[in-house]
């Protein structure tokens, strides 16, 4: 396996960090990881030891105001800075690995990113896998929710803790404890970061019946940072037929973290062999 580190110009020339892992041999297919609000793209080895091996080569990036990426934690002045720094990534990707498919897979925040950027975008990707996107009301106090939309205009860089429960993301009790302890995690957000996800799911939402692309939606049933409603409602929303939602029952919110993340490898395989063919 090669492990590879370097930036890319997103929007407004920001140079965003990325790293990728390649097969020893040439790649079958490009998976491109969008990661979630607060992390960043190195939490997500176990998708890398999964599917490196078969023959995937992993492209990560760190959304700006994220882990090695620059920008204050937490912040995006308008949601089109996600979506273009995604466009960027997934070229840069596809020039790197060329003549192979490129699969979006976007997780919690990443999951509406990606879902939203498919929208806009389908042109270039095979396909897009989202886990727990975050479509409705993270768990976070409906107070602070409150207070953003105020602030949004009056101090839209004010930094206000999410007061984030790490014990919420995985049953694997390893989780919490190195995710509190990482360095590149925050759990730090700004009023208009918190305007902008709103208007970015209300906008996706909306436009669900637009989809035109191979889907595969996951979640834990027992998620408490995002609640599965909206996942199902935009699910329902899609008239594509090439769709599939499955459901971990009493699993927590990364999936491909918690302990039946085994499971959720072999189903994306699955569902990756067939939209491979």
């Amino acid at each position: 396996m090669e492990h590879r580190e370097g930036t890319f110009q997103g929007t407004n020339a920001l140079e965003l960090f990325y790293q990728c892992w390649r097969p020893d041999g040439a790649p079958r297919a490009t998976l491109a990881i969008v990661h979630g609000f607060g992390e960043h793209s190195g939490r997500y080895m176990n998708v890398v030891q999964h599917f490196v091996p078969r023959g995937y080569a992993i492209y990560g990036l760190d959304h700006r105001g994220h882990g090695r990426s620059p920008g204050p934690r937490g912040h995006i002045n308008a949601w089109d800075e996600y979506r273009d720094d995604v466009r960027a990534f997934t070229q840069l990707a596809a020039a790197q690995e060329p003549q192979i498919p490129v699969f979006l897979w976007g997780h919690s925040l990443g999951g509406l990113i990606a879902l939203e950027y498919a929208l806009h975008y389908p042109e270039g990707l095979r396909g897009v896998i989202a886990s727990a996107p975050l479509l409705g009301q993270a768990g976070v106090s409906p107070i602070l929710i409150a207070l953003a939309r105020v602030l949004s205009r009056l101090a839209p860089k004010f930094s206000l803790s999410t007061g984030l429960d790490a014990t919420t993301l995985s049953r694997d009790p390893a989780v919490a404890p190195a995710y509190t302890s990482d360095p590149l995690v925050h759990s730090l957000a700004t009023p208009r970061l918190s305007t902008e996800i709103t208007a970015a799911q209300e906008w996706t939402l909306a436009h669900a019946g637009e989809w035109r692309l191979p889907l595969l939606l996951f979640f834990g049933t027992a998620d408490r940072l995002v609640p599965p409603a909206n996942t199902r409602r935009f699910f329902d929303a899609v008239t594509w037929a090439d769709k599939q939602k499955i459901e971990y029952e009493g699993a927590y919110h990364e999936v491909h973290n918690d302990i039946i993340y085994p499971q959720v490898m072999a189903d994306v395989d699955q569902w990756l062999e067939v939209h491979l063919q």
